[in-house]
This record gives structure tokens, C-alpha cells and sequence, in this order.
């Protein structure tokens, strides 16, 4: 489960295209936080903190307990925005989160055991077909990844979501039949390279 990490903000005390281009011109990055049950709070962050946050992976499934001006609340990115050219944060979104809320977030999946699949070894590849899943899950029990093992799997043979083991209380947003993973037979110029190097072979025993 991720861990939740500790973020310092200010409060901004306007807001506005033009208040946001002056904050970013100060080294930082606008930020609102909403949801809760409360007001929307408009806030800024260390732009290259939160720069090194995003890009540190996770950034989306970390819970974050943001400080503001002393005060303390746990919240979830629910979005970012990035400079089409320079790839720095111009803007995030937070949603407050509490003990008991639910949130929906997309986890990665990470595929592990090619190593050991008899489709991969006769030349089969593995395709992706997700490469996240959607959960509905409380803040405190987010996974940082779900790992999927195509061990054992032959040409032909598929993985669908039900093999993914959910955190207590998570629930999936996509049917548990649908298909994550699968080993496909080998592209058909690699199929013909492959043919070509075992006809030699054959001809040698032939002989």
C-alpha cells in the first residue's frame, strides 16, 4: 500500500489566470483542493517538489497530508496539468479524502514471469491489453501496483481481471472477466525467420 507523504503549501489568496501566472513566475505551482464536504481552497506548491513528486511515479494513487499555513488534511491528486513544452507542473488537483470515503483511481499493472511461459519460449509475445485497472478503494489500502504473473501460460492463453487480488473492500470498475493480459502467436515476419532458421537444421539431418 502507499505510503502517505507530507507536502508544504501556502495559501493563495487570489485566484485567476493572472494570479496563477504570477504564482508560477514565484517558482511555484497553483493548486486547488476541493471536495470534503467543504469549500474549494486555492494553494500553491514548490514547483520543483512537485515537479519531482509527479514524475516519481505514483503520483495519482499517493495519499498527500498537505500543511497549509499550519493546518493539516489528507488529500488525493485527482489531476495535473503540464507545460506543453517545458513539462513543468502549471496546475494540480486535490481531493480531500477521510477514514471510510472511497476513491476511484487507476492502478498500474506490472507483468512479471516471461521468463518462465512456455508461449513466450516457443516465440509468442506477451500483449498487454490493460495496463491499469480501475478500483474503487479506500485512500489507506491503495495498491502502488497490481503484479500479474504469465508463468505457465501458453500461445493462445489470457489472463482476465479476476486474477488480480484486491485490496479489503476494493472493488473493480470493469468486469472481472475482462481481459488484462494474453500471449499471442508470433508476428508473421518472425514466424518466417523462425521457419528459415530451422529448415538448415532439417535438411542437415536429412543428409
Amino acid at each position: 500500500m502507499t505510503a502517505v507523504k507530507q507536502i508544504e503549501a501556502s495559501a493563495r489568496a487570489q485566484v485567476g489566470k493572472g494570479a496563477a501566472r504570477a504564482v508560477r513566475r514565484q517558482g511555484q505551482t497553483p493548486a486547488v483542493i476541493y471536495g470534503g464536504g467543504a469549500a474549494p481552497e486555492a494553494i500553491a506548491l514548490d514547483a520543483n517538489k512537485t515537479r519531482l513528486l509527479i514524475y516519481g511515479g505514483h503520483f495519482l494513487t499517493t495519499i498527500f497530508e498537505i500543511s497549509v499555513d499550519g493546518k493539516s488534511q489528507r488529500v488525493i491528486p485527482r489531476d495535473y496539468q503540464l507545460d506543453p513544452v517545458k513539462d513543468f507542473p502549471i496546475h494540480v488537483d486535490f481531493l480531500r479524502v477521510a477514514a471510510g470515503q472511497t476513491v476511484t483511481v487507476e492502478v498500474p499493472i506490472h507483468v512479471v514471469g516471461q521468463e518462465s511461459s512456455p508461449g513466450v519460449k516457443n516465440g509468442g509475445l506477451v500483449q498487454i491489453v490493460e495496463h491499469s485497472l480501475e478500483i474503487t478503494v479506500e485512500p489507506e489500502n491503495i495498491p502502488e501496483a497490481f503484479e500479474v504473473s504469465v508463468a505457465g501460460l501458453e500461445i493462445g492463453d489470457a489472463l482476465e481481471a479476476s486474477v488480480i487480488k484486491l485490496p479489503k473492500g476494493a472493488k473493480l470498475t470493469v468486469g472481472s472477466d475482462a481481459t488484462i493480459v494474453t500471449i499471442v502467436p508470433p508476428m508473421a515476419e518472425e514466424a518466417d525467420e523462425a521457419a528459415e532458421a530451422e529448415a538448415p537444421a532439417a535438411e542437415a539431418k536429412k543428409v
